[in-house]
């Protein structure tokens, strides 16, 4: 393999967005209880580590949207330990909560409600909160001249230079559920056979067995994709031409739609933390070995291909680890996680486009690192808070963020959209 061709390739992955009964101790929930807290959360931390790494991409050399001046690969080690899992987890409750949602009323309900909540909000983000990050990273190239109102005409389809499409950059994760969600409704009338005849089996003999079934054998078919699918078809976030972004995203979002309800499932990931912790400990230190070395890697065919399965190894130790420390100290309510639940996705929807203009006013004005990075940090954190603060009183818009109208809010419980006994994005 040409050296800069691999060593392109290595960066290039640290940007791809790649039963019933109770639990065996105390404060860890049952599949039958109506919310499953611990996932409200755990989704929670998910989203808030991908808005964190967007932050973190402004100081990588990576080819991301914008580089700061103080741009180094200091932080890229890092977020190739984050990478790996960030997205996958998400993929995977976003697959649990699938489940919870659609058990609970007729496809003829569920499908509607589920468009509008998803569509809606990828399409006005699209047309609306995608906008400004188009304009200043076209002005960071110097592909344009200023003037806001005569880019989106040209934005909107009707300039000399215009787009074919407005683009999604990181609400391709909505587009990506949206699509997996309707794959699964159409094969819902199958579902006596796949929830009788394979996924409890399958599900049921992982969590019967040791540790090392629910840490290993789920990594198999991400350790084929890795191998067979990841060097031919890179990720594009376009859905054509993304089979091994799709066949990864896909396969944990099925793995969760169908481990949801699955006791014996919960109860492996219980019974596996303390394994969970200490494999995602020895392959976390491998994979920072692995960045810290990375042109000696990525010139090496079989070194680079063994990078890539110990990636996706450690991805699943870190899903493991992440859910069954949730199950175990975050199965509680509280009005904070009320708040949060409904705010995360505004918050997404929202924080990538906060993130990309202030950062680009740093490319063109001289600041210290601690003022710049500090700056964003709080920006994006006020600008989210403040945006869903807006949002949420209005139910004319409350939509356009995912979102239910509010007059069905239902104030004593979470009414976010994790779908835990609710809904999912």
């Amino acid at each position: 393999m040409h050296d800069e061709r691999a060593t392109s390739h290595l960066k290039q992955i640290s940007m791809s967005q790649r039963g019933s009964g109770r639990g065996d101790n105390q404060g860890q929930p049952s599949t039958a209880q109506v919310r499953r807290y611990d996932l409200d959360w755990l989704r929670i931390f998910a989203f808030a580590v991908l808005i964190f790494y967007h932050i973190g991409l402004f100081y990588t050399t990576w080819d991301w949207q914008l580089t700061s001046r103080y741009s180094s690969p200091a932080i890229e080690p890092v977020l190739g330990l984050i990478n790996p899992w960030r997205l996958a987890l998400l993929f995977f409750i976003s697959g649990v909560a699938l489940r919870f949602a659609i058990d609970k009323r007729t496809l003829q309900k569920f499908l509607p409600e589920r468009f509008t909540r998803l569509l809606l909000p990828l399409a006005f983000g699209m047309v609306v909160i995608c906008a400004p990050m188009v304009y200043v990273e076209l002005l960071y190239l110097d592909e344009i001249e200023p003037g806001f109102l005569q880019f989106y005409r040209n934005y909107l389809g009707f300039g000399d230079l215009a787009l074919v499409i407005p683009p999604w950059y990181h609400l391709w994760y909505v587009a990506y559920v949206l699509l997996y969600t309707v794959v699964v409704a159409a094969c819902m009338p199958l579902r006596r056979l796949v929830g009788t005849y394979w996924a409890g089996p399958f599900f049921g003999w992982l969590g019967r067995g040791r540790a090392w079934r629910i840490l290993i054998v789920p990594v198999v078919p991400f350790a084929v994709y890795a191998l067979v699918l990841d060097p031919y078809f890179p990720t594009n976030l376009f859905l054509w031409g993304d089979w091994a972004n799709i066949a990864h995203t896909f396969t944990f979002f099925l793995f969760g739609f169908m481990a949801a309800k699955d006791e014996e499932f919960w109860r492996a990931v219980d019974r596996s933390i303390a394994s969970a912790v200490v494999l995602s400990a020895i392959l976390g230190v491998m994979v920072m070995a692995a960045w810290l070395n990375e042109f000696s890697v990525a010139s090496d065919m079989w070194m680079f291909s063994g990078f890539e399965l110990l990636r996706v190894f450690y991805a699943w130790a870190v899903i493991v680890t992440l859910m069954g420390l949730a199950r175990k100290f975050a199965n509680r309510t509280s009005p904070r996680l009320v708040y949060l639940t409904a705010a995360i996705f505004p918050y997404y929807i929202l924080h990538q486009s906060i993130i990309v203009t202030v950062a680009y006013w740093f490319t063109v004005h001289e600041v210290p690192l601690w003022m710049e990075a500090g700056a964003i940090f709080v920006a994006t954190a006020l600008g989210c808070a403040l945006g869903y603060e807006i949002v949420r009183r209005f139910s004319s818009i409350r939509i356009l963020f995912g979102l239910p109208p509010k007059q069905n809010r239902v104030a004593s419980k979470p009414s976010g959209a994790s779908g835990f006994g609710s809904r999912t994005v």
